[in-house]
């Protein structure tokens, strides 16, 4: 017979005290490793547990209580740090933000949010801890990057939220809150890419095609094209990462596809599939080649977060988008393609989200969008590489044409199949 314990009375509220110990001490074990704080592990303990006491009690009482305790907290970490001397080496700050921080997941504890005031504190932990790694990023991080981490701020907390969620113009295609939430999706996958190359430098020359894929695939063709026709030992390292660009559009597709219209995934995923698969078969063997050699100078890549730069990738997915409406509704999926064609040879992001947008408004099929997609890409693909042949010297364009073709066969023959 089973027999189910449970607590009940005054030790009901136990759990809450047992999680704020528990968060208490997950802080104060990370504090108590700083040489001049002044707080530690038991110091941390107590004050999530006053925080849930205090919360408790306030509910008995007086909500005044919980911000009293608040700051007889705060009061008692700056008497704390007001009794050391003045050439410290640790001003106490983050020991004072950290403890306000255990007394407010304390008290949150008590109001049932155990799971976010743990995860709360995990975070906090973590920030705590790898002090010397994030001090080293802002190191790396120049001015004009921190501009357009702000930039991209603007896009996505000023701009986005006043722009209307409606459909407006001709065909009802045009929704400006949409619209402005591709920019954002568009600069917010670019700038990541664009940080990650920034912090990598030139160790790691190779997963620049990675980065660089995420930024501009096209871009990054172009400036290692170029650079392979001023140094011939750049050659080796140029097919690499070109071909890894081209590979990443595909990841990249992927990932906007889920998040734009994740029900087409499973009709899109195998042909985005099979071109990665062929690609990256031919790109591992000319990994294999790359000769080691010593650091070569990595160009730079322009911040792709800048407002004139989103505005234009907003003004042509706009375009995009009413073209694509207005020749599928004239000329059928016919129209769609051939949009597919023209906007591919620069940019295959924005009709790809334009042929999403048709399909979750429901004028589209879905190999509608996956054949306007691949079309989009195969274009793109052979822009490319009439730039390696016009750019570049001429072992550049022997190496990347077998990595870029087998890509495209891989996309063509899983498209054929399909339909």
């Amino acid at each position: 017979m089973h027999t189910e314990f449970t607590l009940n009375g005054e030790l009901a509220a136990l759990p809450h005290f047992m999680t704020s110990l528990a968060i208490g001490l997950l802080i104060g074990l990370e504090r108590e490793r700083s040489p001049g704080s002044r707080a530690g592990l038991r110091t941390f303990a107590l004050v999530a547990l006053f925080g849930t006491l205090a919360a408790m009690l306030s509910e008995k009482a007086t909500p005044w209580l919980l911000l009293g305790g608040l700051l007889i907290v705060g009061l008692m970490m700056v008497a704390a740090y007001y009794r050391v001397k003045e050439d410290s080496v640790d001003p106490g700050t983050t020991t004072i933000a950290a403890a306000l921080v255990c007394y407010g997941l304390g008290a949150a504890v008590w109001y049932d949010s155990d799971t976010l005031a743990i995860m709360l504190a995990i975070i906090t932990t973590v920030l705590l801890y790898f002090k010397a790694e994030l001090h080293g990023i802002t190191a790396k991080l120049s001015r004009r990057d921190l501009i357009s981490a702000l930039q991209f701020a603007v896009l996505t907390f000023i701009i986005l939220p006043v722009l209307p969620d409606k459909n407006l113009g001709p065909y009802e295609a045009i929704n400006p809150h949409q619209i402005w939430l591709m920019v954002v999706l568009i600069s917010g996958v670019s700038l990541a890419g664009y940080v990650a190359m920034q912090l990598i430098g030139q160790r790691h020359g190779a997963i620049l095609g990675l980065f660089g894929g995420l930024v501009s695939s096209t871009a990054t063709t172009l400036v290692y094209a170029r650079r392979s026709m001023e140094n011939q030992d750049f050659t080796q390292l140029a097919v690499v990462v070109i071909l890894i660009a081209n590979l990443t559009v595909l990841i990249r597709l992927a990932i906007l596809s889920a998040v734009v219209s994740p029900g087409i995934l499973p009709q899109l995923l195998p042909v985005l599939g099979s071109g990665f698969l062929c690609g990256a078969c031919v790109t591992g063997y000319w990994w294999y080649r790359l000769n080691q050699q010593q650091e070569v100078p990595v160009p730079e890549i322009k911040n792709p977060t800048e407002i004139r730069v989103a505005a234009a990738f907003g003004l042509i997915y706009g375009i995009v988008l009413l073209c694509s409406a207005w020749l599928s509704d004239v000329a059928g999926s016919g129209g769609l393609y051939a949009v597919a064609l023209i906007s591919g040879l620069t940019d295959v992001d924005a009709i790809t989200l334009s042929s999403l947008r048709l399909f979750d408004l429901g004028k589209r099929e879905a190999i509608h969008a996956i054949v306007a997609i691949s079309l989009a890409f195969l274009s793109n693909t052979g822009f490319k590489l009439g730039m390696i042949f016009f750019i570049g010297n001429t072992a550049l364009a022997r190496q990347c044409v077998s990595g870029m073709l087998a890509t495209a066969a891989g996309v063509g023959v899983a498209l054929l199949w399909m339909i």
